[in-house]
């Protein structure tokens, strides 16, 4: 314990009596909106798509809200993206959407892998699809399979050991608590077709960063 205890000192942690060891956030970190393109010429099979815009940080209570909206926007074959590009179209091999939360900062993004010469009408679509959900939002049916698919999928983990550990462990860490699962469940069911809206429109009116990694 000792060893521990020193190990998480020296790496910036406080340890003050019982309390959960956290990183304290001095100043939140002011991220570069300004949109682009970056292209990365590689000789691959595939190309490689991702677009993001700077998201939330993992303390922001949106944070149940951007779940809800990632599972209904790229979460998986029902999802907005899966549909139009790969089942409508068969554009891309794969793509889904994706958001990564830290103390202080936070992203939200798209990824799809396709065929080179698909390139050009793959972002086309995703982004035609990104401005509708920023305009429009998604559907009740939309929402409703999300809250199902988040809701389902944290209680289906919670029979994994493994997943149990690092759930405690990221509350504690992250939030000094941790939630029980009802009040997890709770909190997703609770989110309004509204509120996904807002949040969509939030993330994606934001001027978008486009990075390709493939062949020329």
């Amino acid at each position: 314990m000792k060893l521990v205890r020193k190990a998480f000192d020296q790496g910036g942690f406080e340890l003050a009596g019982t309390e959960a060891p956290y990183v304290p956030v001095k100043s939140k970190t002011k991220v570069n909106q300004a949109g682009g393109f970056v292209k990365h010429d590689k000789t691959t099979e595939q190309a490689n798509l991702v677009i993001g815009v700077p998201g939330l940080d993992r303390n922001d209570e949106r944070r149940y809200i951007q779940s809800v909206f990632n599972a209904a926007l790229g979460g998986g074959m029902s999802s907005r993206l899966f549909q139009e590009v790969r089942e409508k179209r068969g554009l891309v091999y794969t793509v889904y959407s994706f958001g990564q939360q830290f103390q202080d900062a936070g992203m939200a993004g798209v990824y799809a892998g396709c065929s080179p010469k698909n390139l050009a009408q793959v972002r086309e679509v995703i982004s035609d699809v990104l401005d509708d959900v920023s305009l429009n939002g998604i559907t009740a049916g939309e929402l409703a399979k999300a809250k199902g698919q988040v809701s389902g999928g944290m209680v289906l983990g919670l029979e994994d050991t493994s997943s149990r550990m690092s759930r405690i462990a990221r509350g504690e860490m992250n939030n000094g608590y941790v939630p029980s699962v009802s009040e997890t469940l709770d909190r997703i069911s609770a989110v309004t077709l509204e509120e996904v809206h807002a949040l969509a429109h939030h993330l994606w009116s934001q001027e978008r960063l486009t990075a390709v990694v493939g062949p020329e």
